[in-house]
């Protein structure tokens, strides 16, 4: 049974990447199997078998796939389909990995070493359980709940669990299906617009990050492409569907493909770990909130960053942001934006970011810039709600970008206000005691907020009167709803 300790990623210890080779014989679990996580389980995992080829643990690594032949073949490299495959033959790149940057010729050797030494597994005992499908994770303890969503009609709502999401009727009760993944731990899910599809970023720490597009009629992953050595999170949509942005423990911003993942887009100029991506309305922009203190303004055609939304000025913002999410609903007046440093401006739609973070003050920003910067300066912020205790970790609006709510946690004590966007009036508070709170989700209808965080409960409440409507314990095996 697996015992769920998981915490906030703020409060996780990140091992460093793997380091090279040490002399030797090859090790399969220290260095070549995470090869293959980044390079290949992507497709080759039990949940997306590509050619019938699965790559996430050793025994399935050395069978055959639908071409009849071994992936491996201990001590026989030039009889191992595998290193054929990932091996570039004469001026024709190598097979695979297929759509993706290919395996380094170092690392290649390095595999072809492991199996021409005997191809050995010298996976530790402790570590050889396999979770999939057939063998999903169970729990002793609810999981923490990072992220949740309603799906666009309002039915369904994603919950993060170990090494997967699981799908709930709106109103809780017995989970519908659980989407089993690589990703030991489930930052962020998301519902695409048409809600045919669901993103989900994460990964494992120290070893690998991973995004995950699931087929939700199908209950089927579609896609899954890894990252960097490290977690993943804040997955957004583009409006249209075609797009999907993350940020990473590598303090970077990216944006792929949702059809095939290819990478689209790519932008360096944050300098700590971005938590939280929302693209503009109209699909031009991106916007990424980082624990650099930063809101970001990306042009996606050009992935040219633009601005800071936010103040640089030190102090402006008392600490790293968790979330920025654009406002909905807005009127879409076009608005002359400068440049940063000159005075020429630009027709732009004129949008609006709620941003939350360290200081646990809300604060509503203009997307795009109206006057030229001066150092100093904060001309884009429009206002500022009053402070909730602690940090804000979660946000979120009404479907008509009216209203908001904001979720916070301070020494292991949650809060969670509703807020009226356009003068900053409160208008209810979720009844507590509450546990930390990490996520929330307002459903389509208007009607009802979901709020979840440490204790795996997720509370729904009416957020005209901060009243309960129910609650369900995250559970596998089927919650007791309480209403």
């Amino acid at each position: 049974m697996l015992t769920n300790t998981l915490f906030p990623f703020f409060l996780l210890a990140i091992s460093a990447p793997p380091t090279a080779a040490p002399a030797g014989p090859v090790s399969y679990y220290k260095q070549v199997r995470p090869l293959f996580q980044v390079h290949c389980q992507g497709c080759h995992q039990p949940a997306k078998a590509q050619g019938g080829y699965v790559m996430t643990d050793y025994e399935s690594i050395l069978k055959a796939g639908d071409r009849g032949m071994p992936g491996i073949v201990p001590g026989q490299p030039d009889k191992s389909y595998l290193i054929d495959q990932i091996t570039p033959h004469g001026d024709k790149r190598a097979e695979m990995p297929r759509g993706a940057d290919p395996v380094q010729a170092k690392d290649v050797e390095l595999v072809r070493k492991w199996v021409a030494e005997g191809a050995k597994n010298d996976t530790p005992s402790n570590a050889r359980d396999s979770i999939d499908a057939d063998h999903p994770p169970t729990y002793a303890l609810p999981p923490v709940i990072t992220s949740l969503d309603y799906s666009p009609d309002g039915k369904t709502l994603a919950v993060n669990g170990y090494h997967e999401v699981l799908l709930y009727p709106a109103e809780g009760g017995k989970p519908l299906a659980r989407l089993v993944g690589l990703s030991e731990q489930v930052q962020s899910v998301a519902f695409s617009p048409d809600g045919a599809l669901l993103a989900v970023s994460g990964g494992s720490p120290g070893r690998f990050g991973e995004i995950q597009i699931w087929d939700v009629a199908k209950r089927k992953l579609k896609l899954a492409t890894s990252f960097t050595a490290d977690t993943l999170y804040g997955a957004s949509w583009s409006p249209d569907g075609k797009l999907v942005a993350f940020g990473g423990a590598d303090n970077n911003l990216r944006a792929i493909d949702a059809s095939s993942g290819k990478l689209v887009l790519f932008q360096g100029a944050h300098n700590d770990w971005v938590l939280c991506t929302s693209f503009g309305r109209d699909a031009k922009y991106l916007i990424s909130a980082s624990r650099d203190r930063t809101l970001k303004l990306t042009e996606v055609a050009t992935q040219r960053f633009i601005d800071n939304v936010t103040s640089i000025t030190p102090g402006a913002l008392k600490g790293g942001l968790q979330v920025g999410v654009v406002r909905p609903g807005a009127d879409k007046k076009i608005v002359k934006a400068a440049s940063i440093a000159v005075a020429s401006t630009e027709e732009k739609l004129f949008e609006e970011i709620l941003i939350g973070g360290a200081d646990g003050v809300p604060r509503l920003y203009k997307m795009h810039r109206e006057t030229k910067r001066v150092i100093g300066d904060d001309a884009n912020k429009i206002r500022e709600y009053a402070g909730l205790p602690g940090r804000i970790y979660a946000a979120a609006f009404s479907p008509d970008g009216t209203r908001f709510a904001v979720g916070s946690s301070l020494d292991g004590t949650g809060t969670v206000r509703v807020y009226q966007t356009a003068d900053a009036k409160q208008l209810s508070q979720l009844e507590g005691p509450l546990p930390s709170v990490y996520a929330l989700s307002w459903r389509p209808d208007g009607g009802t907020v979901a709020a979840a965080g440490f204790d795996g409960t997720v509370r729904l409440f009416d957020p005209a009167t901060g009243k309960p409507k129910g609650q369900f314990v995250v559970s596998p095996s089927g919650a007791t709803a309480s209403r």
